[in-house]
């Protein structure tokens, strides 16, 4: 039986939402669009493939060997239903992450890989992997097309996707890209709460949010109100897609995605490390998604809130003492106030300084919230 059938069939069994074969050639464009956004510092000082753009646009740089890709995508809706809407004291996690996702698209190439080695061809999978722009490879394969959001769509799921390959010795039929595009439709560039996305498909990574919830270091002052109650991850400009619309109609039958700020914040970090072992943190540190919740927490407010920034502002780490300052401010009240004020004249920490006198002033009151100190 023709291999290309096997595989299709193969893909189609594992649930895999869509399946293309290209050539394991260099990517030239994509090589070129990261040199651009390292330029004008848009990748924000993301590595990944950013690390290392030549290895990651050349697939037969890590595998000398390889003649095709075989590309597929994995549909994490609607199994990775809605988180609803907001309620105080919880956060958000984007629908990519409600769950280990990837699980399913590691699975179906795996199998993809494992039919190909039957037939005596050499396979490695790459999923989620710095050595390989998976999007470029899937906009190639013909799998999907190039959004103005900077994700791949594709028919019937819209920008709801993961993305993954096998790199084969297989020397396979090529798929022609799409010829579909977004056309006049620009809904997700107004619909990202920041402004990231500058252009049609060039994002900026520095005002990115669920970029800025997977970095190191301090979340901008300027952008901690924007985050709203998000934990990790941003569906905006996905929930704006319209070719996804039908699929995230779907997904509000269960609601998922919602995660208890002041159980994060109470956490040890071989807890968090478990129950959220799929996230990206920088170093594997817990402590920047307890830097996430008290974001997420001085917006979304609730009972308890205070006293958990409270908690974490007489803690030991300055940059979740700085955080918990901004959330306090934030939050307002005399009880905030109070914690702001014993804090301060013992705090050696510039940083952690400044963001005290910033919350006492009220800098960063919600507007309408009434006068222009905590009282």
């Amino acid at each position: 039986m023709d291999l290309v059938v096997v595989l299709r069939a193969a893909a189609a069994r594992a649930g895999l939402a869509a399946v293309g074969f290209t050539s394991a050639a260099p990517l030239p464009e994509a090589r070129r669009d990261i040199a651009d956004r390292v330029a004008s510092g848009h990748h924000g000082g993301m590595r990944f493939t950013y690390a290392d753009p030549a290895r990651a646009t050349d697939p037969r740089a890590s595998f000398p060997w390889a003649e095709s890709l075989v590309v597929a995508a994995y549909a994490y809706l609607p199994a990775a239903g809605d988180p609803g809407p907001a309620s105080p004291g919880t956060g958000r996690v984007a629908r990519f992450a409600t769950e280990e996702h990837y699980r399913g698209l590691r699975e179906g190439l795996s199998g993809l890989a494992g039919v190909l080695e039957a037939g005596g061809y050499r396979a490695a999978v790459l999923c989620d992997d710095a050595r390989l722009v998976d999007r470029a490879a899937a906009v190639r394969a013909g799998v999907g097309w190039w959004g103005k959001s900077t994700m791949v769509l594709a028919p019937g799921h819209g920008p709801w996707l993961l993305l993954g390959s096998v790199v084969t010795d297989a020397s396979l039929p090529r798929d022609s890209p799409m010829s579909r595009d977004c056309g006049t439709c620009a809904a997700c560039l107004p619909a990202c709460p920041t402004g990231a996305l500058v252009a049609p498909g060039v994002l900026d990574a520095r005002r990115c949010l669920a970029a800025l919830a997977q970095s190191a270091g301090t979340i901008p002052r300027e952008l901690r109100s924007a985050m709203g109650d998000r934990l990790y991850g941003c569906d905006d400009c996905l929930e704006a897609c319209p070719p996804g619309r039908r699929r995230l109609d779907s997904a509000g039958r269960t609601i998922a995605g919602r995660v208890d700020l002041l159980a994060v914040l109470a956490a040890d970090d071989a807890a968090l490390l478990r129950r959220f072992a799929h996230f990206y943190l920088p170093q594997r540190q817990a402590r920047y998604l307890r830097r996430n919740a008290l974001v997420a927490l001085g917006n979304a407010g609730g009972a308890g809130a205070v006293a958990a920034a409270a908690g974490c502002l007489a803690g030991p780490d300055p940059l979740l003492r700085a955080h918990a300052a901004w959330a306090l401010g934030r939050l307002g009240g005399p009880s905030a106030a109070t914690a702001l004020r014993a804090a301060a004249p013992g705090e050696s920490d510039p940083a952690v300084t400044e963001e005290i006198r910033h919350a006492l002033a009220g800098d960063d009151r919600p507007p309408g919230d009434g006068g222009s100190s905590v009282p």
